[in-house]
Formats: structure tokens, C-alpha cells, sequence
């Protein structure tokens, strides 16, 4: 083979022969230089003791795996008080020592085992032609150390990531004029994060969440820092302080709900009842039998019968006279008329009907367009009703959807909302507040709250914080009073989490694609060097 089209070999050998099979070039080499230093004491050899061959795994060729076979030499070192007497030829242009692939072969592994992990990397090595395997690759992984700066960037973001959400949390560091991960902590402990900054001195400006944990390793890590306090995080814990005041009136939100929707049914009118389906004629018919067997019953104990003679009698179990007599009436199972998945569509369907269209399929593909959501046999069944009821009773209402009261932390998201809410919802929460006047003056409080937050009015937070002593929301105010600090400079300065919450997505991505295999060195490696 022409050495022109021959990969470039690495420095320091020369070529004697090549090899090439259909998946696999083999190239003989040979070292250049005529002799060696001893590792040991440094001193240069010429005295040749043996001769060995080298296997190197070297990067592909037209998608041919190629291997470098060097005709490698053991010196005998030349110097008597060097307690080495026997040293192998080093190839520092090519390989490690002991290493069974090349330099560049190794860097290209690394990179792929950096963007892909380990079991990625591995398919896509395959592919290129220098496979290997997904344990190997972590093990280059594991090998780079990711250099450490001596000191902590002037403007730092600190915030919590979860290892398993819910149970384990770590926290990760970003230099916030860079947009660049400084270093991984395994937990989110005060002591953790102080002592890292004990190590790594230099911040000036520590942008956070409210943590206290976090406040006080600032503290004691670095207590000339300025800190600031994300204002997301501020906000959120504004709408936090006001679901706790409506998470005390839940009781409340079930009355208010039923006052509204009694005053709806009493003001609407009686629609046209809907022909009852076979079921509900079956279960209407259990419940008439259900009725004459009670009657019965009750005319035996009224006649004096007692417990056993009723059960001799109507062949009931001895628990179930002494329930129906105890609660002085049959029991009922009917649970009255719900919604159901095509009251939407029914008007639409009953039109379509009297149209002339009794294709029920072809009814079911257009309520489908729609947005129904059922089976084709849902309305199959509701066609057959309609064939069987006579044209003047067929029914025509129209049922709303089904109006659910929001819940505690629903409400809140609509109190603090810009836009006013209209319907029921918003006649819900005007009862709500005439009903519980805190609710009124703590919606309020943190709509002032959230005002000044966004327009980063510092000199109205003084008033806010005395306004809300005694109020409904003071335990919001209280936690902000102790970090005012932090507070007043996320009011002033520009810094914020922002830029790091975009790292942790990074962080999580990286971590899921490892497959259960992102131990903190392995994950700290990929950050850090991507």
C-alpha cells in the first residue's frame, strides 16, 4: 500500500510494513531514536537488552479498525547506583505508558465519553470503527481531574438540584458573568457550602434562593459577599404566603361553592328530562324492590315481630333488618344525574338527528372533530336512545360542563393573576373574600408585594413590611425582615438564579442520559468539561 494514503502515524516511529484486511489495518512499525533515558534517574541508554512488539490501537481508517505494532526495546541502564537495572522504551508521542491505544485514540474516547456517556459512546464508537466498551470509557471519564480555580468568581449563583426528588439534593455553583458551571456539591448543607468557600475565596456577590441553609454558609464561607435574593423566588413565596391563608379557610371554599350553585339551580330553568338509559331503568326498578321489601319489614316490627321472626319471614340477613330498621327507610345506591362525556356534544348530536343523519357512526366522527374524546359505542348507545324516544320527547337541553370550586392553590394563581377573572370563578372568589375578609388583605399584601418586586421599588418596601404587621400574611413579612439584606439588594442589583436554573436543566439532561450511572465524579466531570 502507498504511504500516501496512509493515516499519519505518530511521532517518532517509523514504517516498516502494512497490513490491510477488509476490517482491519495493521501497521508495523519501529522507534526512531537509537536510545532511551532511564524513567528512573533520567540518564540516556544505548545498551539494548531485548526486543518486544507493542500492540497500539490507533484511530480508524476508511472505517477500518487499525493497529500499530511496535518492534519496541528494553535498555539496560547505565547507571550503577540507579536501582532500576532494566527500563522498557517510552513512547511519549504516542502512548502512555502501559496504555493499549494511542494518545489521540484516548482523546477522541474521552470526548465522545464526555457528550454521550458511557453506553452512547459506545454505540457511536462501533459505528466509527474503534469500538470499545461502556466501562472503559467511563474509566477515561473518571481519569481527568476537571482543574479547579483557586478562586470563586467574583458574581456566584448558588442553588439546589435533585439528585431524587423529594429525598436527596446537591447544589451547584455558577459563575454568573461567565454562564459557566464552577463546581458540583454532593448536598445542600450550610457547612458544605461555607467550607467550599473558605477554599475558594474571591466572591464578591452570592445570588441565591431564600434557603436559610444557603444564608448562613454565605455567612460563614464568605462574610464580606454581598447577597442577593432571587426575586422569582421572592415572588413565589409571596403566592406561597397567601395559599397558607386560604389552605386555613378550606372548609370555607365547599360552603361558598354550594351557596353559588343552589342559586344557580333555583334561578335556571327546569330543563326537559333526558329518557333514562336501560341501566337507570334497572337501577330504578332495584330500588322499587328494594322499597316494598322495607314497607314490609317495617309493617312486621310495627306488629311486634322481632328481629329473628322478620328474618324467618323475609329471608334477609339478620344485619340487614337491624341497618334498614335503624335508619328507618331502604337504602339507596342511586347516585343521582352526573355528567357525562357527551352532554358537550348532545345538541349537536340531537340536531344532526332530526337532520336525518341516524349514522351513528358517521355521528361519532363528527363530534370527534369536535373534541369528543369517547368511543364509537358511547354514541351508538345515545343514537339508539334517540330511534327509540318519540319525536317530541326527545331531549334538547343543553348541559353545562360540570363547575368544580378551585381549589386553595388554584385560587391563589386567579387572586394573583393580572387579568379579572369572569364567571363562576370569578363569583366565587368575590364570595370568598366577602365571606373571609383576611383573604381580601392578604391579596392585597401580596399583590403590593409582587408590584414592588417587579418594579424594583426598594424605597416602598419599608412601608410594605410595616404594613403587614399583624396581618394575615406577617409571617412572609417576618422571614423577609431577617434577610432584608439580601432583599433589598435583589431590589437594586441586576443578578439573579435565572442563569442557573438553565444549568441544572443541563444537569438534569447529562444525569438522565447516564442511565442510573451519574455518580458525583462522573457527573461532575461532564459538567464541568462540556
Amino acid at each position: 500500500m502507498s504511504k500516501r494514503i496512509l493515516p499519519l502515524i505518530p511521532a517518532g516511529l517509523v514504517v516498516d510494513d502494512v497490513r490491510c484486511d477488509a476490517d482491519r489495518l495493521t501497521i508495523t512499525t519501529h522507534p526512531r531514536a537509537s536510545g532511551c533515558s532511564c524513567p528512573t534517574c533520567g540518564r540516556s541508554s544505548a545498551r539494548l537488552h531485548s526486543r518486544y512488539t507493542r500492540t497500539l490501537a490507533d484511530l480508524p481508517w476508511q472505517g477500518r479498525r487499525v493497529a500499530i505494532l511496535v518492534r519496541s526495546r528494553r535498555w539496560r541502564c547505565a547507571e550503577r547506583s540507579c536501582p532500576r537495572r532494566i527500563f522498557t522504551e517510552r513512547l511519549p508521542l504516542a502512548a502512555p505508558p502501559r496504555a493499549r491505544r494511542t494518545w489521540r485514540l484516548s482523546e477522541l474516547q474521552r470526548h465522545l465519553a464526555l457528550a454521550l456517556g458511557g453506553e452512547g459512546g459506545a454505540r457511536l464508537a462501533g459505528r466509527l470503527g474503534f469500538p470499545t466498551s461502556p466501562d472503559t470509557l467511563l474509566r477515561l471519564l473518571r481519569r481527568v481531574r476537571p482543574t479547579n480555580a483557586a478562586q470563586a468568581p467574583r458574581v456566584l449563583g448558588v442553588d439546589d438540584w435533585a439528585w431524587r426528588r423529594g429525598q436527596r439534593y446537591g447544589t451547584i455553583l455558577v459563575d454568573l458573568e461567565h454562564h459557566r458551571v464552577v463546581d458540583l456539591l454532593p448536598d445542600r448543607e450550610a457547612a458544605t457550602l461555607a467550607h467550599w468557600l473558605r477554599q475558594h475565596p474571591g466572591a464578591e456577590i452570592v445570588a441565591r434562593d431564600r434557603a436559610g441553609a444557603y444564608a448562613d454558609g454565605v455567612r460563614r464561607g464568605a462574610p464580606g459577599a454581598i447577597q442577593v435574593a432571587d426575586r422569582f423566588h421572592l415572588l413565589c413565596n409571596a403566592s406561597q404566603a397567601l395559599f397558607q391563608v386560604l389552605d386555613r379557610h378550606r372548609g370555607t371554599f365547599a360552603r361558598v361553592a354550594r351557596t353559588l350553585v343552589q342559586d344557580d339551580v333555583d334561578a335556571a330553568p327546569t330543563p326537559e328530562p333526558r329518557p333514562p338509559t336501560r341501566a337507570e331503568q334497572r337501577r330504578r326498578r332495584g330500588q322499587e324492590a328494594r322499597e316494598k321489601r322495607f314497607q314490609h319489614v317495617a309493617a312486621l316490627a310495627r306488629d311486634g315481630h322481632g328481629v329473628r321472626a322478620i328474618v324467618r319471614e323475609t329471608g334477609l340477613a339478620r344485619n340487614t333488618v337491624r341497618r334498614w330498621l335503624r335508619a328507618g327507610a331502604a337504602p339507596t345506591w342511586l347516585k343521582g344525574e352526573r355528567a357525562r362525556i357527551t352532554d358537550a356534544f348532545w345538541p349537536h348530536l340531537v340536531r344532526r338527528f332530526e337532520e336525518g343523519e341516524h349514522n351513528a357512526t358517521a355521528l361519532w366522527r363528527e363530534v370527534r372533530a369536535r373534541g369528543f374524546r369517547g368511543g364509537v359505542m358511547t354514541v351508538r348507545a345515545l343514537v339508539a336512545g334517540l330511534k327509540k324516544a318519540t319525536p317530541t320527547a326527545a331531549p334538547n337541553r343543553i348541559m353545562a360542563p360540570v363547575w368544580r370550586p378551585p381549589s386553595p392553590r388554584q385560587a391563589t394563581r386567579l387572586l394573583l393573576a393580572d387579568k379579572d377573572v369572569s364567571g363562576l370563578d370569578g363569583r366565587f372568589l368575590a364570595a370568598l373574600r366577602e365571606t373571609i375578609p383576611e383573604i381580601g388583605r392578604a391579596v392585597a399584601e401580596a399583590r403590593a408585594f409582587a408590584t414592588l418586586v417587579r418594579d424594583r421599588d426598594r424605597a416602598a418596601l419599608s412601608a410594605w413590611l410595616d404594613g403587614c404587621r399583624g396581618g394575615p400574611i406577617r409571617g412572609l413579612a417576618e422571614g423577609l425582615r431577617r434577610d432584608r439584606t439580601a432583599v433589598e439588594a435583589a431590589l437594586t442589583l441586576p443578578w439573579s438564579t435565572s442563569p442557573v436554573e438553565g444549568q441544572i436543566s443541563r444537569l438534569k439532561m447529562l444525569k438522565r442520559a447516564m442511565y442510573g450511572r451519574a455518580k458525583l465524579d462522573l457527573l461532575r466531570a461532564r459538567v464541568l468539561a462540556t
